[in-house]
């Protein structure tokens, strides 16, 4: 495993991802790193289909050093696209981060950098996503320390290959790595967003709606949102495999598709 794409959603230049292709690069591996040219966080699985995309080599050597970068106006999607289809990089592993904030419980299928992730699994690629539990205003953010887990996680991968259809959605705590408690395998645990919407006035007298909110983590021991509250590294696989195979199997057991057909000939 020693050719690795790279991407985010907080953009090229964001610490994070710069970390994250250094610590790669230092340890060996080919990195190419494809990210977009600004923060797309909270942007999901989007790809852009309404417009071309332009992708850009970045020649800066401090931001670049020793790995080939480049930037893409487009989605944390796009840019997996981007480095494969058009670059023709062919990875042995996709890593996206490291995103500076959590990506836990339900924040999954919101974020960018995990669907970055989910898009090189689509492309039969092992992928990871990595995320750093810090905020935008954390006086420190300890990049290296989530950085070191992608690491570890990506030589575990090597002689633990993940199942078909299955990437790791890591976490980190912004800690140290002297004061990280351990690496806990997990599920995915419920957060949920309160007073998601704020009401604020434009310079016009109209009313405009900020969406975000207050958070509230339900601490369940084997779950991503506890581990990391406790000072854990958590690593939850995914599957992409959304079909609910026991109610699929317990309707099958009914009429249930001759009752719907009947309903529809019969209006």
């Amino acid at each position: 495993m020693k050719k690795i794409l790279i991407t985010n959603d907080d953009g090229i230049f964001a610490e994070g991802i710069q970390t994250l292709a250094k610590a790669f690069h230092a340890a060996g591996y080919e990195v190419l790193a494809v990210a977009p040219d600004r923060e797309r966080s909270a942007s999901g699985h989007s790809m852009t289909m309404d417009r071309p995309l332009q992708i850009k080599k970045i020649e800066n050597k401090m931001l670049a050093d020793g790995f080939t970068a480049y930037s893409c106006d487009g989605t944390p999607t796009d840019c997996v696209i981007m480095g494969i289809d058009v670059l023709h990089f062919v990875p042995d592993l996709v890593l996206s981060g490291i995103n500076c904030g959590p990506n836990l419980g339900d924040d999954l299928t919101y974020s960018g950098t995990a669907c970055a992730a989910m898009e090189g699994l689509i492309f039969g690629y092992p992928s990871v996503a990595v995320s750093l539990v810090c905020g935008s205003t954390s006086p420190e953010k300890h990049f290296d320390t989530a950085a070191e887990a992608a690491l570890q996680t990506a030589r575990w991968l090597a002689g633990h290959p993940l199942p078909e259809g299955v990437m790791y959605n890591v976490n980190v705590p912004n800690e140290r790595l002297a004061d990280i408690a351990g690496v806990r395998l997990t599920r995915k645990g419920k957060r949920r967003y309160h007073d998601k919407i704020t009401v604020v006035r434009t310079p016009f007298g109209g009313e405009a709606y900020w969406v975000g909110g207050s958070i509230h983590d339900e601490l369940h021991e084997d779950t991503d949102v506890w581990a990391v509250a406790h000072k854990y590294v958590s690593v939850t696989p995914v599957h992409l495999e959304m079909t609910s195979f026991d109610s699929y199997n317990a309707a099958k057991e009914t009429p249930m598709e001759a009752e719907i057909y009947r309903g529809m000939k019969s209006e």
